[in-house]
């Protein structure tokens, strides 16, 4: 019985598969796909540049490293379930002028959620009504934080307690408060638009 041309036979001697087949095997078993994609041109352009085998590993290394942190940076924005994906750099200050600028990017450096600090908007920043870039900043401070490698969750303040009420109602409250529990950041919008009464 023949072998599928990616998954030689383990009991094979190396001399009679392709180096190619045996690499792309150990790639896929290591996690490494990055490797397995670039391995080939780095060794032309190592060649070029007369780079010794330490380099050439060394750049593998660096392009698989780049790569795992975009797919996993990806990961969080997509467990983070915002809306819409927003930066810091579309946001209007001008908009907003009774909004501290220094302030809101001293947050961006998310060293307040290391510190387990809570970060609340006011009635006192005065952001006004819908539609004046309050979502706006709490998704760009949630995409900074998923680009520096938190764990992010988005929901408004009604998902939120609607989903308290049917926990307790499904008899499994502690575990979604644990799961809240393992997420760095988690970001609860529109908290002014519900009216809180005791669960």
């Amino acid at each position: 019985m023949t072998q599928p041309y990616d998954t030689p036979d383990p009991m094979m001697t190396p001399t009679s598969v392709s180096p190619q087949v045996l690499l792309t095997n150990h790639f896929k078993t290591l996690k490494l796909p990055t490797f397995a994609r670039e391995y080939e041109k780095v060794a032309l352009e190592s060649a070029q540049d007369r780079a010794d085998y330490p380099r050439y590993l060394l750049r593998l290394c660096e392009l698989e490293r780049i790569d795992r942190e975009r797919r996993n940076m990806e990961r969080r924005i997509r467990l983070a379930r915002f809306p819409q994906t927003k930066s810091l750099d579309t946001f209007d200050f001008a908009a907003q002028p009774s909004l501290n600028k220094a302030l809101v990017l001293e947050l961006m450096r998310c060293e307040w959620i290391d510190k387990r600090q809570n970060c609340i908007a006011p009635p006192r920043l005065r952001m006004g009504p819908s539609g004046t870039g309050k979502t706006h900043a709490a998704l760009a401070l949630g995409l900074a934080a998923c680009q520096k490698g938190y764990s992010v969750a988005f929901t408004t303040a009604a998902a939120l307690v609607h989903e308290l009420m049917e926990a307790r109602d499904e008899r499994r409250l502690r575990a979604l408060q644990k799961h809240l529990n393992t997420v760095k950041l988690l970001i609860v919008d529109e908290l002014g638009y519900v009216p809180f009464t005791a669960v």
